[in-house]
C-alpha cells in the first residue's frame, strides 16, 4: 500500500517492492527503462533514477550497466517473518516522514 503523503520516488520503491512481495516481479526479473518507468509514473527520469538506487541500497533490485535493472533473489536463510518485518519498518519509515513533516509545519507556526 502506497503513502499518498510520500515522496513520488517513495511511491515507486514503495510499489515495487509490493510487486515483488506479491510475487508479480520475480527473482530475475528485468524492470523497464528509465524513460519507461518515469512514463509509468508520471515523473521525471531522475525520480526513476532516485527511486532505482533506493531500490539498490535495500537489495531488492541490482542493475547491470547498458543492460538494466532486475529483481534480485532473495536470501536463502530470510526467515518467514522477513516481509512482516520489511513492512513495519516501512510503514515505521512512514510515519517518520509525515512527523517530520508535522514538525516542520508547527515549527513556521
Amino acid at each position: 500500500m502506497t503513502d499518498p503523503h510520500a515522496q513520488p520516488y517513495q511511491r515507486i520503491v514503495q510499489d515495487v517492492k509490493d510487486q515483488v512481495r506479491l510475487g508479480r516481479l520475480q527473482p530475475g526479473d528485468k524492470l523497464g527503462t528509465t524513460r519507461e518507468l518515469a512514463t509509468h509514473y508520471g515523473v521525471a527520469p531522475g525520480t526513476v533514477q532516485r527511486a532505482l538506487a533506493e531500490l539498490r541500497a535495500a537489495g531488492v533490485i541490482y542493475s547491470h550497466q547498458g543492460k538494466g535493472s532486475f529483481v534480485k533473489q532473495p536470501p536463502l536463510d530470510t526467515p518467514s517473518t522477513a516481509p512482516e518485518i520489511q513492512e513495519l519498518r516501512e510503514q515505521l519509515k512512514a510515519l517518520s516522514n509525515r512527523l517530520e513533516k508535522v514538525e516542520q509545519a508547527l515549527l513556521r507556526t
